[in-house]
């Protein structure tokens, strides 16, 4: 098990609609939000990990860092920043890390576009056909899925059904009404089988950790008790959902969340809490079937059961997830906040008893994973 700690947590004030500042400016208040979070200052940080071009990150912030981290995979990107730092923290080439996020995927404040240039593999087989947003790239994938396990378009509707009542009790979510599988099925057509309440948010925002050793941590004042990173895994698979090994099952998140449970030493039964990157709905689908907490094509009866509502067995997305509380683009970090929250028993929608926490997340179209454990102080 990790010796690494979150000692500092924060997402942007405002999360949403939010013209007047740009992705690097919204990176920036989320970093300076976490470390007082955690009572320290810039002065403290000698790692800083980010998707914000790293140069330009750490040049803005007036930093001077040792290591450096500008890996981008996609939304899951933060997730393998995490895993990135512990090996840094833990072989002495950083004391402190800050692991920073800001995105204006509503506003178009900033940011770059990743995978559409003519040569990419997407630009010569999925561009040519029109293939381009990610509502079309991911219906390949959804409709083998549902075919394969006789399911249609109700099931699919039972994920932000679930969300909802988790959304309903965040006052920072964007969509806060509690839903019916019909209010799903009457809201407008994206591609099929995608309705608008099963693909996520256009938001601006931002987020930004902390990390330490758990050493230092215990000399520090913190607001918040530290949160151990009990264990991590990454991995890849593709570049487009045309390339998948098996169009109802992503290899990537087989890989990660199995080595990242190993390292942590818990199975499935020691996680309380779940949150499974939902850029759509069918993605937390594969989540629980691929990390191996439902059988094959049962993850639908499973949540429509009331496992993962409040009060059910395995609580799970319950900031509202990026289909009902926010989704800037790269939506890890906002899964990687609620996790961090509900172990430290301050979030908005508080599981009691909540001790172990299991994050999933996806970087483009299935291409890649990371996945993290957190455990309570």
């Amino acid at each position: 098990m990790s010796d690494v700690v979150i000692v500092g947590a924060s997402e942007t004030r405002r999360l949403g609609v939010i013209p007047d500042q740009s992705a690097m400016g919204l990176a920036c208040e989320a970093a300076l939000l976490a470390l007082a979070d955690a009572g320290l200052t810039l002065a403290d940080v000698d790692g800083v990990a980010s998707t914000q071009p790293i140069v330009d990150l750490a040049f803005t912030l007036g930093l001077r860092p040792r290591w450096i981290d500008g890996t981008v995979v996609g939304g899951t990107s933060n997730l393998v920043h995490i895993r990135h730092a512990m090996a840094a923290i833990e072989s002495g080439r950083a004391d402190v890390v800050l692991i920073t996020h800001g995105e204006s995927g509503r506003s178009g404040i900033g940011g770059a576009f990743y995978g559409r240039e003519p040569h990419s593999l997407m630009g010569q087989f999925e561009l040519p056909w029109g293939v381009l947003m990610p509502a079309t790239r991911f219906t390949l994938p959804v409709m083998a899925y549902l075919h394969r396990y006789g399911l249609g378009e109700a099931d699919l509707a039972e994920v932000p059904v679930a969300q909802s009542h988790w959304a309903a009790r965040n006052p920072r979510a964007a969509r806060q009404k509690i839903l019916t599988v019909d209010d799903v099925l009457a809201s407008p057509l994206i591609a099929w089988p995608f309705h608008r309440l099963e693909t996520c948010l256009r938001s601006d925002g931002g987020g930004a950790l902390v990390l330490t050793s758990a050493e230092r941590a215990a000399d520090m004042n913190l607001a918040a008790r530290p949160v151990r990173i009990a264990g991590a895994g990454e991995a890849c698979e593709t570049p487009g959902t045309p390339f998948m090994e098996d169009l109802t099952s992503s290899r990537a998140f087989r890989d990660a969340s199995a080595a990242a449970m190993a390292e942590a030493g818990m199975s499935h039964g020691d996680i309380d809490h779940l949150m499974i990157y939902d850029a759509f709905a069918h993605v937390p689908l594969y989540g629980l079937e691929d990390m191996g907490f439902v059988e094959r094509g049962g993850a639908a009866e499973f949540i429509r059961g009331g496992a993962t509502r409040p009060g059910g067995a395995l609580p799970m997305n319950t900031n509202g997830g990026g289909l009902l509380y926010a989704h800037s683009g790269m939506y890890g970090m906002y899964a990687l906040q609620e996790a961090v929250r509900q172990m430290q028993g301050r979030a908005a929608a508080q599981v009691d008893g909540a001790r172990t926490s299991l994050v999933l997340g996806v970087g483009g179209m299935f291409a890649a994973a990371g996945a993290v454990v957190f455990q309570a102080g």
